[in-house]
């Protein structure tokens, strides 16, 4: 045996193989494992030296594995199973795989043809556990886990009446049979495990809810005296129906109120989490971090060692109805004017730019000699109550009247009239903003607010015309004599009528919004009606309380810094100027101006980001753009610098413009007659030279395509310019190309030659002609050295005008591999 372990450890090298060997052994010496298991455990040790695997089988004995063989065999077909990786098999569905074509089918003497043909020898049951599962979907929320447990209460409560109302007519059955026997035939009677019925269970479970630790003492009295124990077993059995009967009834009442409760809720799966992440992603640093994130992937993108100045909008968001603008600022100047935290002057501010400063920047119909007076002086004394701001029930009015247009509702007293929607203009326009970090978080609450009111409008106009397509389905219900029917959660009383009409949704809403604002609504209850009404689309309008609440601090917090105030004042300086917008098509007249703009907003926000905010107005709707500006290289100077400079560059890229300081001189010119005859003489001269110059560049440039696309920018700190990236000069001549392709020949003739030349000289001073025949030879097939037999064929041609020879090989049999 020692010779045998050491021939053992020699051939399997590895120390630590060589101990896992041994440890097998010791397994069997312990009686862990059989004769056979060993076999199998130690087969890939030793199965590669078979007279080693001989010889060990030899120390086993034959006899102790004659009788085990066939659990070796299915030990081993069990091992195979466990060793197929199922989850990268071929799949159908979600919960069967293909055994791989590699797998070896167990044999089965029992099969006939019929079974060959029919029976499944592919595809293996592989589950997926619900416990495995990773999937958000697959778990319950808690008003869902509510409804399982109500669920499950009442099937329970269910099988404890039903098992004791079947114990019931099985021991009325076995109470008749006694009364029709004899009183010697009652002694002798005997009930047997069954207690006269066709279950064992059903009898003893009901029993046992009843007499507990008791109940083995009363079956067996059923059993032996069942005349005198099955009345007063059945007395009993028929008292706890009753009084749990009355008892359902009290939980059917709370298990309803339970339904009523929690049945909207389940179903609205997504606003278990959306409070708590809406309140994060609302926050100013998360906004901040959006558009940061933003522009890191596009300097990402940008080639290295090149700077764009300009990479497009980051951020881009539509408005897509403008009623959602008058919306939003009723409900927000609502709030406002409730909150004794902000001053008067600053109320009246903040109206304006919800009903002024806004709307011009969005194309409404306000006028803009209104809004040239905004932020002009804090100061000034303003009017204790405007005009501009909508009534509470002049929103809602006007919805209305969009949802149910058939109908006329009564005169109310406005405060002010309807707005006019704005005029349909033909050709785009755009507003031009270059903003701080406060009015960006501004503009994307306002924006998520108008998204949010757009989303609960548009689907209160889908549920009403679901609602008239369902009033039409009945109609011809009734027509053919059928009864009308509610709705399933209707019928199971799971959800109660709305209290609102349809067409009245959109309107409550915001009434329900203002009434949650200023607490006369319970958050609760609104959550709760809203479900009602909007149902799993409801979630939306969860956080609005929030949402305006957060409007109205940065709202605040505009009027009161002195930076926003300069952004709206540069603004509309520059909207004078014509820097700050117009029509789309005559967007590169501005580019100056706006260059000007954008170097005076980087300087009065030098502490802090710059963005520009581009609105389009596009066929009836208006795309707010967003862009982070680099401002890191911008040092704050002097104004009176600066603004030498924005002249300077305004003047420098304006050519065609006439300079205001040489104007000054034709007014009153000092010359002397003298003079101004040698120039009009020297002018006559000039411009008939300029006159033929330009006939005779006239014809050099015929058939000449040149564009002067180069565009530069300044540097504010170091006054230096620089070229921008894609743009350029280019000139091209049309023609030139089929001209070269005439020349083509000629061109590869002459440096053919050429190289042919310097070729031929280098090979009279490198080559001697012995290989030079070798090497012609070798090209031809003739070589004397042993070559597989074959045939070269040489082939000319021509390739742009030149004679090329080619060399082709013919084999005449394969050759043999070595």
């Amino acid at each position: 045996m020692y010779i045998f372990l050491f021939k053992v450890r020699r051939v399997l090298k590895s120390q630590e193989v060589y101990e896992n060997f041994l440890r097998c052994i010791a397994l069997f010496n312990q009686e862990l494992v059989s004769g056979s298991e060993l076999l199998q455990l130690v087969t890939p040790f030793l199965g590669k030296f078979p007279e080693l695997f001989a010889q060990f089988k030899s120390f086993l004995g034959v006899k102790e594995l004659s009788f085990t063989s066939p659990v070796t065999n299915d030990r081993s077909n069990e091992g195979i199973g466990r060793e197929i990786d199922y989850a990268s098999c071929k799949r159908i569905g979600s919960s069967y795989r293909a055994l791989p074509k590699t797998y070896q089918q167990p044999k089965c003497s029992g099969r006939t043809a019929v079974c060959k043909e029919v029976l499944n020898d592919t595809w293996v049951s592989f589950p997926a556990w619900s416990e495995d599962s990773t999937f958000v979907s697959s778990k319950k929320t808690p008003y869902e886990e509510q409804l399982h447990r109500c669920e499950d209460e009442r099937f329970e409560l269910d099988v404890v009446l039903e098992t004791n109302l079947a114990t019931i007519r099985v021991l009325e059955s076995v109470q008749k049979k006694l009364s029709r026997m004899s009183a010697e035939d009652q002694e002798k009677f005997r009930l047997d495990d069954c207690l006269g019925g066709t279950s064992e269970v059903i009898q003893r479970r009901a029993i046992y809810r009843i007499y507990g630790d008791k109940a083995p003492d009363i079956i067996e009295s059923l059993k032996k005296n069942p005349v005198t124990a099955v009345p007063v077993v059945l007395k009993r059995l028929k008292a706890k129906e009753e009084e749990w009967r009355e008892a359902q009834q009290g939980f059917n009442k709370t298990w309803r109120e339970q339904y009523e409760r929690a049945y909207l809720k389940s179903l609205d799966h997504q606003a278990v989490n959306f409070k708590q992440n809406d309140t994060k992603a609302l926050r100013s640093k998360s906004l901040l971090n959006e558009i940061e994130s933003v522009y890191d992937e596009h300097q990402e993108q940008q080639p290295e060692g090149r700077t764009a100045t300009s990479s497009g909008p980051h951020l881009i968001y539509t408005y897509e109805d403008w009623q959602i603008l008058e919306d939003a600022a009723s409900l927000i100047s609502y709030y406002v004017k409730r909150q004794p935290a902000i001053q008067k002057e600053d109320k009246d501010t903040i109206r304006q730019v919800l009903h002024q400063f806004i709307p011009e920047l969005f194309f409404s119909s306000s006028s803009s000699s209104t809004c040239q007076s905004l932020f002009s002086s804090t100061a000034d004394e303003t009017p204790a109550e405007t005009t501009t701001e909508p009534s509470v029930a002049e929103v809602p009015e006007r919805r209305r009247k969009a949802a149910n247009p058939g109908v006329t509702p009564e005169p109310t007293t406005p405060t002010r009239s309807p707005p006019e929607p704005p005029p349909k203009m033909t050709e785009e326009m755009y507003s031009l903003l270059f903003a701080n970090n406060n009015w960006y978080f501004f503009f994307r609450l306002h924006h998520t607010l108008c998204s949010r009111l757009l989303r609960i409008y548009r689907q209160a106009q889908i549920q009403l015309l679901e609602y008239r397509t369902e009033k039409e389905r009945e109609k011809l219900l009734c027509e053919g004599k059928k009864e009308k029917s509610n709705g399933p959660a209707m019928e199971l009383r799971l959800k109660q009528p709305s209290e609102v009409e349809l067409e009245e949704y959109y309107p409550a809403f915001l009434d329900m919004v203002r009434n949650l604002l200023v607490g006369n609504l319970d958050p609760t209850h609104y959550e709760d009606t809203l479900r009602e009404m909007f149902t799993i689309h409801a979630y939306i309008g969860f956080t609005m309380d929030k949402l305006i609440q957060n409007i109205t601090r940065q709202l605040h917090h505009l009027v009161s810094d002195e930076i926003c105030l300069k952004v709206v004042e540069l603004y509309l300086s520059e909207k004078k100027r014509g820097a700050a917008g117009g029509s789309l098509v005559t967007q590169c007249v501005r580019v100056s101006k706006e260059t000007s703009y954008q170097w005076k907003a980087e300087h009065c926000m030098a502490d802090e980001n710059c963005f520009k905010m581009m609105f389009l107005q596009r066929q009836g709707q208006v795309v707010m753009t967003i862009e982070l500006l680099d401002t890191e290289d911008v040092q704050t100077e002097d104004p009176t610098e600066v603004q030498h400079l924005s002249n300077y560059v305004e003047q420098f890229i304006n050519v065609d413009e006439q300079n205001s300081q040489s104007e000054g001189f034709l007014l009153k010119p000092v010359l002397l007659q003298r003079n101004i005859r040698h120039f009009q003489r020297w002018q006559c001269r000039t411009m008939r030279m300029m006159k033929d110059e330009v006939k005779s560049s006239w014809k050099r440039l015929m058939g000449v395509e040149s564009a002067s696309n180069m565009d530069c920018r300044f540097r504010l700190n170091s006054h230096k310019m620089m070229f921008i990236v894609n743009s350029e000069d280019y000139m091209y001549r049309w023609g030139t190309l089929t001209r070269a392709k005439e020349f083509q020949s000629m061109v590869f003739q002459k440096h053919h030659e050429k190289f042919a030349a310097w070729h031929n000289s280098w090979l009279q001073e490198n080559v001697s002609p012995r290989a030079a025949e070798l090497v012609q030879d070798w090209l031809t097939g003739e070589e004397d050295e042993e070559m597989v037999p074959c045939k070269t064929v040489c082939e000319v041609s021509e390739v742009h005008g030149m004679t090329v020879t080619r060399y082709r090989v013919q084999y005449i049999r394969r050759a043999s591999s070595p």
